[in-house]
């Protein structure tokens, strides 16, 4: 026994005492200059680190010499070393001449070269980051070519490539450590507003174009993934204060305060653990156009005058009806309802600056917490990210998002060759409310619309006959019925401004109000390290989506809304001739509840040339598609102007509301009239023929799912210094998914020819947005090329170029692209012009076009932006100091109708231990 005992100890000690291999050293440039956030990987194992801010690294294992250490860092060239002894390392790293060498995934779910990838991919690094001469990393993507950011606010901007832009923009899908940020009711990405802390990114890769094939529904535009740092790799606190100043003409110059701070710990081979947390405060861009929509190049001394940025004047009605139920109510004599010009009036409206404080605010905290079970690749991985915010949106009406609220959490299993994930995500939009709804039933809330038009056409009369001319006689009568009206600053519109934002009813009130929620499941097999003749991936993902917007925004009056979509895909891609061929096939199904499945197929070549492999020509077919979103399905929203009512089957008879009746006689003698969303769709007049006097019936389908097929090719080159990407594409779509206005009246069947052309013509109707497909087809297509060197002794230059243009069959239709057709944009810099002394000088250009969105249609002129910074590093505190200015000119601009003017930021910022 006793010998037993002596030799299990024996065997236990002679484990513990296993010889510990240390390996240490310092990595740096070719100017002796350490090389932070650098991957030091033991070959043939998991055993990794990174270099701190001075360049060190030290790592230690169990395995014996001799060794083979691998060392990368993005931008320069990777170096390999065998090593027979314990020593330690000084490593210098040869700066890559171009960045086609740097290390993609999204392409293909699988690791390889952005030279090699089968389609056009766009990266932005840790080296891109701290280069940026934009105000923070997310900005800094709009350098990329191709790439637009349309801003509606400080801080929430939405990404675009390929045309087809909007705020709401469900063609783009945005993914953070592989989990979709959109909300899950608005449906759409939220850009970065509570997305990643900038210390905390570790790469950024952008996808243009359709990608269905691998990722599913709504990555029909492009796609945006986001990786943050691991705890694994990088260790220790980071931190940075960043703060400045914005100034615009409307809004003057206001303060705004950025700060961070990361803190991750590898406590063991098996345990690691990180939390991030930021906070931004500032002002927003004011919105200040008085613009009237209806005449622009009119103003309000219009009777029928809607502003831009002027809320309550979109109620209107025709005067002379208005009259005419006076008069048939004995309020006014028979007959004066002739002295009532045939025209529409509209409501005194209040401008968005009474109606909001323009506070911009970001909250942001995660936290990840990362378990290797067996100290290899095998990795359990929990994340949970919430965030909070105020911000403005621009939809169909402009919001003010007040304490909006974003939580998510994930659980993720992956190792090299699988991963399986699941997450969950939850909104609740605060105290959150609509503009627009805000002005006009504040509006109400001191005088109801029709005491206000009845005030206003007897007022109207009685000039009149007093001899006044119509001009004013209109004057007069809106000063009668204003009288008395609430006045921004005063306690009784404070009183209804607080009574009517917290009212959900959109009747009374303007509160925006979601508590909706998105689960979603996904998995990848990766079957590599098992087959060799290709590289064979499965895979397939799971959403279910839970509607609970109170009956605010979507038709849940009597519940949650739910229903699911389910995905399965299958990629081969094998290499040939050498490795110079690579071909790669992807096929897709996807299937929702709703609609029948959908296959998406694609096909890549990629051919790499020259004796030195510094030529890759490519080419890919790749359908895509995306279903209708939350909003085209299940909303049931008066915006004012329009009535919003999704064309899910089963939302036509959700939305159903009783109006009010100019022509009573017509409606049988009955005050009020009740219809549904199903009358948009089944007994309506197209907007245009009714715009034109002569109604025709409207022809509206129930929408389905989009889809296109786009062709792709593509070449990049490494020509010495120089390195060139260039591309060009072509999108056919079918079914295109789209909005159309129709008239439904309040009484009669269209086509009678007679009761419903006497509700058109009492003013007895309303004007619904219906959600539907293009009868006409649509192509997209556009070519862009992007060029990038060293020049003098270092000097970092590049310039790119993209053309976008669409064709339509039907001139008519509202396809929205609003997208320049032609931007280059331009940087030049240098990362040490100097010892520590680094800077950056961007330029942006951009041609006039057309937005058109439901907030309203108008002209982008031409833009030219120019930004720019400097950079000092002092190693003795691990520090980066930066000073810079974004839109150097101070000319103001846009890049969407109906948003505040972009002005100036000028900003220094603080940033410690970020390697």
């Amino acid at each position: 026994m006793i010998r037993t005992i002596f030799f299990v100890l024996t065997f236990l000690f002679s484990a513990l005492g296993v010889a510990q291999t240390t390996i240490s050293g310092k990595v740096v440039d070719e100017q002796n200059q350490p090389i932070p956030g650098a991957n030091v990987q033991v070959m043939g194992t998991t055993v990794g680190t990174v270099t701190d801010f001075e360049g060190n690294f030290s790592l230690s294992i169990e395995d014996e010499y001799p060794l083979n250490i691998k060392i990368s860092s993005i931008g320069f060239v990777p170096q390999t070393i065998a090593l027979s002894t314990a020593r330690s390392l000084q490593i210098q790293l040869k700066e890559e001449t171009t960045n086609l060498g740097e290390i993609v995934i999204s392409a293909s779910r699988t690791p390889e070269r952005i030279f090699e990838s089968p389609v056009t991919v766009e990266r932005f690094g840790l080296k891109e980051i701290k280069n940026t001469a934009s105000v923070d990393f997310y900005d800094g993507l709009e350098n990329l070519k191709g790439v637009d950011i349309n801003t509606n606010s400080l801080t929430f901007k939405s990404i675009n490539t390929r045309g087809f832009a909007a705020f709401a923009n469900t063609r783009f899908v945005q993914l953070i450590d592989g989990m979709d940020n959109a909300a899950p009711a608005l449906n759409f990405p939220l850009g970065n507003l509570l997305g990643m802390t900038e210390i905390d990114v570790q790469s950024v890769e952008l996808l243009p174009g359709a990608s269905s094939a691998l990722y599913g529904a709504n990555a029909f535009n492009g796609i945006l993934f986001m990786r943050s740092k691991s705890p694994f790799d990088f260790e220790g606190i980071s931190a940075y204060a960043k703060s400045g100043m914005t100034s615009q003409e409307a809004a003057g110059d206001n303060v705004f305060w950025d700060l961070g701070i990361r803190v991750a710990k590898k406590f063991s081979d098996k345990f690691a653990a990180k939390a991030n947390f930021s906070y931004l405060k500032g002002t927003d861009w004011f919105a200040v156009s008085q613009e009237n929509v209806l005449n622009p190049g009119t103003g309000r001394e219009m009777p029928d005058y809607d502003g831009l940025n002027v809320y309550g004047d979109e109620v209107s009605t025709n005067i002379r009806a208005v009259g005419i139920a006076l008069a048939e109510n004995g309020i006014i004599p028979e007959g004066a309802f002739n002295l009532l010009p045939n025209e529409n009036v509209s409501r005194t409206g209040y401008l968005e600056s009474n109606l909001t404080n323009y506070e911009a605010e970001s909250v942001k905290f995660d936290a990840a917490l990362h378990y290797r079970p067996f100290a290899d690749d095998l990795e359990i991985i929990y994340q949970g990210k919430i965030g909070k915010g105020a911000t403005i949106y621009q939809g169909s009406n402009r919001y003010s998002l007040k304490n909006f609220f974003l939580q998510q959490h994930k659980i993720e299993v992956r190792n090299n060759n699988f991963f399986v994930r699941g997450y969950m995500t939850d909104e609740d939009a605060g105290d959150s409310y609509d503009m627009r709804f805000t002005g006009i039933n504040v509006n109400r809330y001191w005088k109801g619309d029709q005491q206000w038009f009845g005030e206003y056409a007897g007022a109207y009369v009685q000039a009149t006959l007093s001899g006044a001319s119509s001009e004013q006689a209109h004057t007069i009568a809106r000063q009668t019925a204003d009288t008395g009206r609430l006045i921004p600053g005063t306690p009784e519109f404070q009183q209804a401004f607080n009574t009517v934002t917290t009212n959900p009813d959109l009747a009374s009130g303007s509160q925006f109000r979601d508590g909706s929620q998105l689960y979603h499941a996904d998995a990848n097999y990766n079957f590599s390290h098992l087959v060799d003749f290709a590289d064979i991936q499965v895979g397939g993902s799971f959403r279910t989506y839970r509607l609970n917007s109170f009956g605010t925004i979507f038709t849940d009056y009597d519940g949650p809304i739910s229903y699911n979509e389910l995905g399965l895909y299958t990629q081969i891609q094998k290499q040939l001739m050498d490795e110079r061929l690579k071909l790669t096939g992807s096929l897709r199904y996807d299937k929702s509840e709703l609609f029948n499945g959908q296959v998406t197929p694609r096909f890549s070549v990629g051919y790499t040339a020259g004796e030195n492999r510094n030529h890759n020509f490519r080419a890919s077919i790749q359908t895509a598609f995306r279903n209708p979103t939350t909003q085209d399905l299940y909303i049931g929203l008066d915006i004012g102007r329009a009535i919003l009512v999704g064309s899910a089957e089963d939302n036509l008879d959700r939305y159903v509301r009783t109006f009010d009746v100019n022509n009573q006689a017509a409606n049988g003698g009955n005050p009020t009239a009740t219809i549904s969303g199903r009358n948009a769709y089944e007994n309506s007049f197209s907007a245009a023929s009714v715009q034109a006097g002569a109604p025709v019936a409207s022809d509206v389908d129930l929408v389905k799912p989009e889809q296109a097929i786009a062709y792709e090719i593509g070449y990049r080159g490494q020509l010495g210094k120089v390195s060139i990407d260039l591309s060009g594409y072509y999108t056919d779509y079918t079914d295109f998914i789209a909005t159309q206005n129709v008239v439904a009246p309040l009484y009669g069947e269209v086509g009678d020819n007679s009761q419903s052309l006497v509700a058109i013509q009492s003013g007895d109707y309303k004007v619904f947005q219906t959600y539907t497909n293009a009868k006409s087809g649509v192509q997209s297509y556009g070519a862009s090329i992007a060029v990038s060197t060293k020049v003098f002794n270092g000097f970092d230059l590049s310039g790119n170029y993209t053309y976008a243009d669409f064709d339509q069959d039907d001139p008519e239709f509202r396809a929205g692209f609003n997208t320049p057709k032609h931007k280059f944009k331009a940087s030049f810099g240098h990362t040490e012009l100097v010892k520590n002394f680094g800077f950056n000088f961007s330029y942006r250009w951009s041609d006039a076009f057309f937005w058109q969105a439901g907030f309203g249609d108008g002209n982008i002129p031409s833009i030219t932006v120019m930004d720019a910074q400097l950079n000092y590093t002092v190693p003795s505190i691990k520090s980066i100091f930066k000073v810079g200015a974004a839109n150097l000119s101070g000319e103001e601009y846009y890049t969407a109708y109906g948003t505040g003017l972009i002005g100036t930021q000028l900003y220094v910022s603080w940033t410690i231990n970020n390697f």
